[in-house]
C-alpha cells in the first residue's frame, strides 16, 4: 500500500486576496469619502440653521431705531455670523461672512411686523464639489421688540 500525498490546493490562488483588495479599495474609499462629505455638509447646514434662528430671536426682540436701520441690520448680521451683535472673529461656519446674511424688515405702515433672514451665496465646502446656498436656510420671525418710528 502506497501513501500518496494530496496535491496542495491554493497555489494557483496565491495573492488573490491582494488583487481583490486592490479592486475593491478605490470603491470603498470613494464610498467612505462620499458619506463623510454628505455628513459634513449636513452638519454645516445644521449650524447655519441654528445661526439663522439665533439671529432671528435677537432681531425679533432687539430695539429697532427707524432713524438708523443699517445699525440694526448690521447687529442682526453679526449675530447670525458671530453669535454676538457687536461682531467677532470666529464665524459660526467656515467662510460665512455678514455679506452672506440677508436681513429684510417687513412693515405695516411705520411699524415693523416681521423680519426675514436668509443665507445668500454661501458655498458649502466639499471634497468632490460644493453646494451653493441661495435663500436657504431662511426663517421669518415676528417683531416683538421696541421700536422708534422714523422722524
Amino acid at each position: 500500500m502506497m501513501l500518496t500525498v494530496p496535491a496542495r490546493r491554493g497555489r494557483s490562488e496565491r495573492g488573490s486576496a491582494l488583487v481583490e483588495f486592490a479592486l475593491a479599495a478605490p470603491l470603498m474609499v470613494s464610498l467612505f469619502l462620499g458619506v463623510w462629505n454628505f455628513g459634513y455638509a449636513f452638519y454645516l447646514y445644521n449650524q447655519l440653521e441654528q445661526a439663522v434662528r439665533a439671529g432671528g430671536r435677537y432681531a425679533s426682540l432687539a430695539g429697532y431705531d427707524g432713524d438708523n436701520p443699517s445699525a440694526y441690520k448690521a447687529a442682526v448680521q453679526n449675530m447670525v455670523v458671530y453669535g454676538d451683535p457687536a461682531g467677532g472673529t470666529q464665524a459660526a461656519v467656515p467662510g460665512l461672512s455678514t455679506s452672506n446674511v440677508n436681513v429684510q424688515l417687513n412693515f405695516s405702515g411705520a411699524f415693523p411686523t416681521t423680519i426675514d433672514i436668509q443665507i445668500q451665496n454661501y458655498r458649502l465646502p466639499g471634497i468632490f464639489s460644493g453646494i451653493t446656498l441661495n435663500g436657504k436656510p431662511s426663517d421669518r420671525f415676528p417683531y416683538l421688540g421696541n421700536w422708534a418710528p422714523v422722524g
